[in-house]
């Protein structure tokens, strides 16, 4: 009887060791691991956008030179539109994509008085 009362005790207590191991393994959320967390979204972001910008100027400084401007007109954005070699109009947009246009997308640009 003493023998299944003393392995009864000590299966309770390996049983209570382990779950209290496994509590002490929990990420616990403090001041400075969120704030890590909103550092790293924000250098993300920052990352992210910086990039979209990149890719903008280097694309179209490519166009520039490759491409003629179709001079007077502009995009549904009010940007630039690009006429390729086989004359397909495009603008670029904020994340650099090329984003060809049909003719009903073209618009007049407006005249600056002077």
């Amino acid at each position: 009887m003493k023998i299944k009362y003393l392995t009864g005790v000590l299966a309770f207590a390996i049983c209570t060791s382990l779950a209290i191991n496994t509590n002490a393994q929990e990420k616990k959320e403090s001041g400075v691991g969120k704030a890590l967390d909103k550092t790293g979204k924000a250098i993300g972001k920052t990352a992210t956008t910086v990039g979209n910008k990149t890719a903008e100027v280097a694309v179209k400084g490519t166009a520039k030179v490759a491409d003629q401007t179709f001079k007077g007109k502009m995009a549904p954005d009010g940007s630039d539109v690009y006429i390729d070699g086989k004359n397909k109009k495009y603008y670029i947009n904020k994340k650099g994509a090329k984003i060809y246009l049909k003719a009903s997308q073209i618009k007049t640009r407006p005249q600056t008085k002077k």
